[in-house]
């Protein structure tokens, strides 16, 4: 499925957070299976991501209608597209219900990236990563912006 509200919630584990509501197929396939996959496509990738986002895998084989290769995960019982260049395997550590949605929190267990996208320190580069984030007000998909400044760097030395 494609989430809207998703990210890194902890470092120490690592983990990750997404949100989603009690009525998809994926909710079931979550708490039944106490783990799930989160990939990140790329731009190039978007109406793909979007048709996951729109249809229901309760009605039709999503990976197939779309082009898509699943791939088993190793660590856990999910699927992930071949095709999106990073994939995060998770383990449910914990989820709440807060009102429509659903808080899920997954340790990663692991991470699989494509060597196309590392840069020479072996490290995902963004801009080859290529992704997009959803905004709810527009209900739009835009890419990630150029670089801004190093994080806790180009704040040393202001107050607010």
């Amino acid at each position: 499925m494609t989430i809207a509200w998703g990210g890194i919630c902890c470092s120490e584990p690592p983990c990750v957070s997404i949100s989603l509501r009690k009525a998809t197929y994926t909710y079931g396939n979550i708490i039944e299976r106490k783990a799930f996959t989160l990939s990140v496509p790329s731009q190039k990738q978007a109406a793909c991501a979007d048709y996951f986002g729109m249809a229901s895998g309760r009605t039709e084989n999503k990976f197939e209608k779309a082009g898509i290769t699943p791939v088993k995960a190793t660590l856990v019982d999910a699927p992930y597209p071949e095709e999106f260049t990073m994939a995060l395997e998770c383990e449910l550590m914990k989820h709440h219900e807060l009102g429509l949605h659903t808080l899920f929190v997954g340790k990663i267990l692991d991470v699989k990236v494509d060597e196309a996208v590392l840069n020479d320190k072996g490290e995902p580069d963004i801009n080859k990563v290529d992704p997009f984030v959803f905004t709810p007000f527009s209900g739009g998909y835009y890419s990630i912006g150029s670089f801004v400044g190093k994080g806790f760097s180009i704040g040393r030395g202001l107050c607010c």
